[in-house]
Parts: C-alpha cells; structure tokens; sequence
C-alpha cells in the first residue's frame, strides 16, 4: 500500500497515512482532529542499477546521429 503525505491547512502539521490507492483522494483528518487538509504532491526516488539492455546514447538529429555521415 503506498503512503501519502497530506499537510493540515490549520496547524500546518504535516503526516503520512498509508492507505489504498483508491482512498487517496478521500479525507484525511490531520493528527489534531482538524479536517481542512491537502495532499502533497511527493516524489519517488528510484535507487539501483535497472536490469536489462541499457538504452542507447542519443547523438543528436532526427534518428540519433546514425544517419549523419
């Protein structure tokens, strides 16, 4: 399940739930009881060598300088 981080808009407490992807729109009280709360915008940090063929370095024009001569 992933883990969303909201930020109360009365007390600016910030806190993560971990809920279903289908509730993340829904609702989320802050730890003080306080309902008026937004959903923050995180990003995903990727870590480690990706497995398989590595992608080929770009050279430049229309088909990465292959047919350039």
């Amino acid at each position: 399940m992933p883990t969303y981080a909201y930020r109360c808009r009365e007390c600016t407490e910030t806190f993560e739930l971990l809920r279903p992807m289908s509730e993340s729109g829904a609702p989320a009280p802050c730890p003080e009881g306080h309902s008026d709360t937004v959903k923050l915008l995180t990003t995903v940090a990727l870590t480690g060598a990706a497995s398989g063929p590595a992608a080929p370095a770009g050279g430049g024009g229309c088909c990465g300088g292959g047919c350039c001569g």
